[in-house]
């Protein structure tokens, strides 16, 4: 299997994105290294806020929410997730599974030292996210959720969007990343916006893990990844630090999902839950001053 890296210059004048970049190694199995990118702005004695992008976005999505959040002193770590970004990109589908993105994400958390953490999550995000909160609750000082989920794999069927969506990561011959996330915002992204998203990727051959990521899903009890959010539920049925939910009104994907996360988390009682209101799925596109008002608040800046 090849692990293929983007090239620079495909990263070069991208509208709103001057961070500069920061790069580790994370050990992704098979006795491979590949190269991760994150941002990582603000004083370093500042709370911590992680910033999880989804699928098939990148750091990029964040690029309105990281200058004020470090500008009121936070510590803003922004990571690529390996398949996406900057980040390196293992060329096989089948390379990618939930648990060794999961395993990945948590040796980056492990190599910057990163503790008492303030996150953000959306889409995938959430599902690595909230199962490190899960599965390590005090590592974390609070949680902002938004269009995301946390699937064991029984209850509510996946919606027909979702469904729908994952038929067409898997099979459509023509997956352009840019204009999907365009169609997912409520907003009129520019044209040098969507081509930053379609940036990553410039052939097939790199978009194995944005392909990967929908089949990943749990969908039925028995999915290895589903048996592994069942422990992570555990630990958020436990997590009494704030826990807020902020998912919008035009995202058909996750819809709903904030009621269960409200019932099910101690944290979530008395936080000031809202539905937000002219956000599509990518909300941080649409809506990302809301998100930066509740993580100051909660980082207490």
């Amino acid at each position: 299997m090849e692990i293929l890296r983007t090239p620079e210059e495909r990263f070069e004048g991208l509208p709103d994105y001057p961070f500069a970049p920061h790069y580790l190694d994370i050990d992704v199995g098979e006795g491979r290294s590949a190269r991760q990118h994150y941002v990582d702005e603000g004083p370093r004695d500042g709370p911590v806020v992680l910033l999880l992008h989804g699928e098939p976005s990148w750091s990029y999505l964040y690029r309105h929410m990281i200058p004020p959040l470090a500008e009121a002193g936070c510590r803003v770590v922004a990571p690529d997730l390996l398949g996406f970004g900057k980040s390196d990109k293992p060329g096989d589908i089948a390379f990618y599974s939930y648990a060794r993105h999961a395993d990945w994400l948590r040796q980056f958390l492990d190599a910057l030292a990163l503790r008492d953490i303030g996150l953000f999550c959306q889409d995938w995000g959430g599902l690595l996210g909230l199962r490190l909160v899960g599965l390590d609750p005090a590592r974390f000082a609070f949680v902002v959720a938004s269009n995301t989920f946390l699937p064991i794999g029984k209850g509510k069927k996946p919606s027909d969007a979702f469904l729908a969506w994952r038929e067409f990561a898997r099979t459509s011959p023509d997956f352009r990343i840019g204009p999907l996330l365009q169609r997912a915002s409520v907003r009129d992204l520019s044209d040098a916006e969507v081509a930053a998203y379609d940036a990553p990727f410039p052939d097939e051959a790199h978009k194995a893990g944005a392909r990967a990521f929908p089949q990943l899903v749990p969908i039925a009890e028995d999915d290895p990844g589903a048996i592994d959010n069942l422990k992570a539920w555990k630990g958020l049925a436990r997590f009494d630090r704030p826990f807020l939910t902020l998912f919008t009104d035009q995202d058909p994907i996750t819809r709903g999902g904030d009621a269960y996360f409200r019932k099910a988390v101690p944290g979530a009682a008395g936080q000031p839950h809202r539905i937000v209101e002219g956000g599509g799925h990518f909300c941080q596109e649409d809506v990302p001053e809301v998100f930066v008002d509740a993580l100051r608040k909660l980082a207490g800046v």
